[in-house]
């Protein structure tokens, strides 16, 4: 037993860091009841010209053609804010504020933002309310983070604390709000981030229920819900088919985006063209303007007509991203909930099967192929629909889903924004091989001529730089990172005796083990041996170094 190895990195900072991610939660969740209220006035006065906070969609209106030049007003403001307040209040990215800036959220951007998503949604953009939500919540945890003395990581587990808060609080789902910080924002899984994250968003989640009531949003009856071999192939095509619609959906918003870059006009004017094109096709399915949570609650009651589910697949679809990629201020996760279960109905009418559970699968395979986030996707739709049962092809659904964007689209549709930016990301979750290796199995140990050497030093002596026998190559790698040395004294640990050393190249065991591990192949099993043995393989050599391992540890 090593008590200096353990199976997490973590200290008793982490109460603390818990300690403000529960204001953090606090904070979103009242961040976002102000919000939704927001968007709720905003709709009001633009399409029924009165002050109100009861919420109502712009499909009711009774301007008529005039509807038409509402988004249009409602770019005009956003681009006006957007250009002489912030830039950074344009598009749709979560991402892009934890990776740049080191997690630091200007003040006027946490002020900007919601106000801009407000008028943007409320002038009948179709976007989500949950995305402004979110980067509302996280710029909360941002400026927190920053009046107090705390490392570029802890700032970034609270903006990541803030957005899983507002999650949480719009719709009811604490456990996918925490499983979407994991996937889609903390990009790491390890409990000094993940137990505040968790503290907030439960925390948000309790007073949600007190200010909003108690979920689900959108229940699915259980009995409605088939189960067996044929449903669950049925589940794996539709999920498929619904994946390269994910992807098809991301590259239509970013040739709108693309195709913005190229008009010769200022970008300020852009959010106001898609706003045109909000109008235009608001004339021709007026509920595809605004949040439309109430379309997703039709679908996956089982209620949509064949009119409805047809309105949202194609107009809404190109509503929705044509305005995004004009860089007006929306989320994304509402439009994709809805054209998803829209996929999963237009099945079920076909095939003549309940339209709820389809609508359902479609939902979930949706987000997952989208955003690259399968479990958020799986349990998020459990949280909003309290439908335990669709749970087994929900999970078929999803995963296929997810395997179909995964081999043909590089990034997600939030990711790509990113990389479009310049900024590589890899979202693949693993163990450092560097963990996994002793310095001890790593380490070139002294020659006998050396050992008798070090015995000359003087008893007091230390070394300036060194690393212990049984730590991790890992741990020996940042020292050297933080230190700039190349080679580092091993001791042991109980003596504080030199046993040898490690160098830069000797760290190199663990990445070769891993290569090696992800690329040779081998069968270990035969059904008959074969009589010619196959020949051994080379054997690895390993340079030493030129200089004297005691000269150099003493300098």
């Amino acid at each position: 037993f090593t008590p200096a190895l353990r199976d997490f990195n973590l200290d008793r900072r982490v109460w603390l860091i818990s300690g403000l991610a529960v204001i953090v939660g606090a904070g979103g969740a009242a961040l976002a009841v102000l919000l939704l209220r927001a968007i709720a006035l905003a709709t009001n006065l633009f399409y029924y010209h009165r002050f109100s906070l009861q919420m109502v969609g712009p499909a009711g209106s009774p301007l008529g053609y005039w509807m038409v030049l509402v988004p249009i007003v409602g770019g005009i403001i956003v681009g006006i804010m957007a250009r002489y307040g912030s830039d950074k209040i344009r598009g749709h990215g979560i991402p892009e504020a934890i990776l740049l800036n080191g997690a630091r959220v200007e003040p006027r951007v946490a002020v900007l933002k919601p106000i801009s998503a407000a008028i943007a949604i409320g002038s009948g953009g179709p976007f989500g309310a949950e995305g402004p939500i979110i980067m509302t919540g996280g710029a909360f945890g941002s400026l927190l983070a920053q009046w107090v003395k705390l490392t570029d990581a802890e700032r970034t587990t609270l903006l990541v604390a803030g957005a899983a808060a507002g999650m949480s609080a719009t719709f009811a789902a604490p456990f996918a709000a925490v499983l979407l910080a994991v996937e889609l924002l903390l990009f790491e899984w390890r409990p000094r981030s993940l137990i505040p994250v968790a503290f907030a968003s439960v925390t948000a989640a309790v007073l949600r229920v007190m200010w909003l009531g108690a979920g689900p949003l959108f229940p699915l009856s259980a009995e409605t819900i088939p189960s067996g071999a044929r449903f669950a192939i049925l589940a794996a095509v539709l999920g498929a088919l619904v994946g390269l619609a994910a992807a098809a959906m991301s590259r239509m918003m970013y040739s709108f985006e693309d195709l913005f870059g190229k008009l010769p006009v200022h970008w300020m004017w852009w959010p106001a063209i898609g706003g045109l094109g909000v109008g235009v096709g608001g004339l021709f399915f007026p509920r595809g303007l605004g949040v439309g949570y109430d379309n997703i609650a039709i679908l996956l009651a089982g209620r949509a007509t064949l009119g409805l589910v047809f309105g949202v697949i194609v107009f809404k679809s190109l509503m929705w991203a044509f305005s995004l990629g004009s860089g007006t201020s929306g989320g994304v996760l509402a439009p994709l909930l809805m054209i998803g279960a829209s996929l999963g109905a237009l099945s079920a009418h076909l095939l003549h099967m309940p339209e709820g559970t389809l609508a359902l699968i479609g939902m979930g395979a949706m987000l997952a192929g989208a955003l690259g986030s399968p479990l958020t996707a799986i349990v998020f739709s459990i949280e909003l629909t309290h439908a335990l049962p669709a749970l087994l092809p929900l999970v078929v659904a999803c995963i296929a889903s997810y395997t179909i964007t995964s081999l043909i689209m590089p990034r997600s549709i939030l990711t790509e924004k990113l990389a479009r930016r310049g900024h590589h990301l890899t979202r693949e979750y693993g163990v450092d091989p560097l963990e996994m290796v002793s310095v001890e199995d790593a380490m070139t140990e002294f020659a006998d001529e050396h050992a008798a050497a070090l015995t000359e030093l003087p008893p007091a002596y230390t070394f300036p730089v060194y690393t212990f026998r049984d730590e991790t190559c890992r741990s020996a790698a940042e020292r050297m990172a933080t230190t700039g040395h190349i080679r580092l004294a091993v001791l042991d640990r109980d003596t504080r005796q030199p046993r040898g050393y490690v160098s830069l190249q000797d760290l190199l065991i663990g990445r070769r083990r891993f290569v090696e591990r992800e690329e040779d192949r081998e069968r270990v099993f035969r059904l008959m041996r074969s009589q010619t043995p196959e020949p051994p393989a080379p054997a690895v050599t390993r340079e030493e170094p030129r200089e004297h391992p005691v000269e150099h540890v003493e300098r």
